[in-house]
This record gives C-alpha cells, structure tokens and sequence, in this order.
C-alpha cells in the first residue's frame, strides 16, 4: 500500500505534467495566430487597386532584387507600411484594453470607453477647423500632435482623479464615460463650425484610415509597443493576481494602488500614440483582448502576447476587408472595424454571459 508521501509525490508529478500540457497548448495556439497574422499581413500586401499574387508578393519581400522595379514599389514603399501600421496599431490597442480590463476588473474597458480616443478626436479636429495647435513648435504634425495631448491630458486626468481619496473603480469607469460624452459634444460644436473642407477632414480622420501610414510613424509607434510590452511582462505575475481581486493581490504582497497607477500611465501613452497617427478606430481594444483571454486564459505569460497578436491579426484582417468590399477603393478602416467588431462581441457577449468578472 502506498504511503501518504507517495501519493502526495505522484498527485505532484500529475500536476506538473498537466501544467506542462496546459502551457505547450496555449504555445501552440500563440504560434497558429502567429500564422495566421503572417498570412493576413502578405493578403494585404497583395491587395489593392493593382492585385498582386502572394507568390509575387512574397519574392518582393525575400528576394526584391529579383523583382519588378514596379512590384518592389508598390510593395516595399506604399503597402507595406500599411500592412505594419495596422499590425502596430492593432497591438497597441488590444495591449492597451487588455490591462485597462485588468486594473479595472471591468470587460468593457479600453481607450475608445475611457474616452482617450474621443479625446484625440477634439485635438485633432481643433487643428484641422479652427488651425489651433496647442504645441505651436511644429505647425506641420499639428493634428497628430494635438490628437497625442488632448488623449494624455484625458488620460492624466483619469490618473490623478483616481489618486484622490475614496475613488473606486467604478468611478474612474463612469469618469471615462463622462470624457467620452464631454469631448464628443466639443466635437460635434466645431463640426458645426466648420466649413465644408474642413468637416470633410474631421469626419474622414473620426472614421479612421492607415492609408497616410510611413515608416516613420511604424517606427514610432512599434517602438512605443517594444519598450511597453515588455514592462508589463516583468509585472506579469502581479498583474494576474490582480485579477483575484484586490485584496487577495495585497494579501500576496502587491501594492495594488501602485500596480494600478504605473500601468495607467503607460497604457495611456500606449493608447495615445496610435490614435495620434490614425485616427479613432474602436472595438480592437475592446474585442482583441477578449479573443485573448478566451484562447490562452487570464494568465499574462500567455495573455499578453495573445492580446498583442489577436489585436495585430484583427486589424490587418480588418485592413484586407477594407479593400475588398469595392474593388479599387479602400474604406476607412475605423468603419469596418465597427462592423466586423460589433457581430463579434455580440457572440462574446452571449457565448460568456453567465461568465463574472
């Protein structure tokens, strides 16, 4: 008959080994939406007013001095930092929504909820009907300057007033609803003032495009991604036994309040960088995280990098919709996210209703 520490030992060892099972298969499925993104990233490359093959597409990318002089433009020049800026985007934002939902324990959390976009949205529409900058040193990235100020003074503010004493959860959310509101009237007000011309440009930048990505803005804005992404990693532990609950968390030794004000800091400068570039796109922060954790789990070894490739993969797959709808135009990407995003959350929502946070 086998002794207590025996059965102890062998309940160890099975343990571990489903653990170890657990783990290779959220690795498998990191790696298949790794595949799949690859894949959508090539796809939007080929696609266009000029189509391309993805055989075509692929020997620009390996071997662009085998290339037409005309494919190796088209490809390397004009689509590809399209196809990056929608992968940068997209991770940002789903990055962005996933610790926002964390820190917040709410599921509907994320920089379009908490009014950081719509906060952006005013900025940018300040430069483009009334010529304001509120950065008057660089007249010639006015709107995406304005757009980056507005959304981190909106962020700021939900810092500090979630400092204050007695500040809940619940209201630095319902202080996020109330910026959305705020700044969406402003922004109504001048489209009300606008001329023509100038409605025309806030309208199309609220709606969202990557067709005036450059490698410039791909730079910045995968290099604000590269250094946050790994911030979080080290605090991956606390951040999943912040899901426990507060108390739980503090009684392993985490300092919850510090915890919660460092990554809303960085998940703001996170969210606003983005949107400063292509405008107000929703639903990617609110969607990519919840494909995230239905996937790999709450863990955020596992978590986090599925929220940056779920949010990566939905907006390039977003990014291939917009061109396919009507051959030879692309349409503004923040519409099609809304339209692919709303059917889909709405399976989330119902397919885990009995689920509680």
């Amino acid at each position: 008959m086998a002794s207590f520490s025996q059965i102890q030992v062998q309940v160890e060892a099975t343990g571990r080994e489903q653990y170890r099972a657990l783990a290779f298969r959220r690795i498998m499925i990191l790696v298949g939406l790794t595949a799949a993104l690859l894949f959508s990233i090539a796809a939007d490359m080929a696609l266009g007013p000029a189509n391309y093959a993805l055989s075509d597409v692929l020997s620009a990318l390996f071997d662009p001095a085998a290339a037409a002089n005309q494919l190796r433009v088209v490809i390397w020049d004009l689509r590809m930092p399209i196809a990056l800026m929608a992968v940068t985007v997209g991770a940002s934002l789903s990055v962005a929504g996933a610790q926002m939902q964390t820190i917040l324990s709410n599921p509907l959390a994320s920089p379009f909820t908490l009014g950081i976009s719509a906060a952006a949205s005013f900025g940018a529409a300040l430069a483009l009907v009334g010529g304001v900058a509120i950065f008057p040193g660089a007249i010639e990235y006015m709107v995406p300057l304005n757009a980056f100020l507005m959304a981190m003074a909106a962020a700021l503010f939900i810092h500090f007033a979630s400092t204050m004493r007695g500040v809940s959860v619940e209201t630095i959310v319902l202080l996020g609803i109330a910026l959305v509101f705020t700044f969406n009237a402003a922004l109504s007000l001048l489209e009300y003032l606008a001329s023509e011309q100038a409605l025309a440009a806030v309208v199309f930048w609220t709606m969202g495009s990557l067709t005036k990505a450059t490698w410039v803005k791909v730079y910045f804005t995968a290099a604000v991604l590269f250094v946050t992404v790994p911030l979080f990693m080290r605090q991956a532990w606390a951040l999943t036994a912040l899901r426990l609950g507060d108390d739980k968390a503090a009684s392993l030794g985490i300092n919850v309040r510090r915890l919660r004000l460092h990554t809303m800091m960085i998940v703001s400068l996170l969210a606003a960088i983005p949107v400063s570039f292509v405008g107000t796109i929703g639903f990617v922060g609110l969607v990519g995280p919840h494909i995230a954790r239905m996937v790999v789990g709450e863990d955020q070894r596992f978590f986090l990098p599925g929220s940056v490739i779920c949010g990566a993969l939905l907006l390039s797959v977003t990014s291939v919709v917009s061109k396919s709808l009507i051959p030879g135009a692309v349409l503004p990407i923040g519409v099609i996210t809304a339209l692919v995003g709303v059917p889909f959350f709405f399976v989330l929502i119902f397919s885990n209703r009995r689920r509680s946070w």
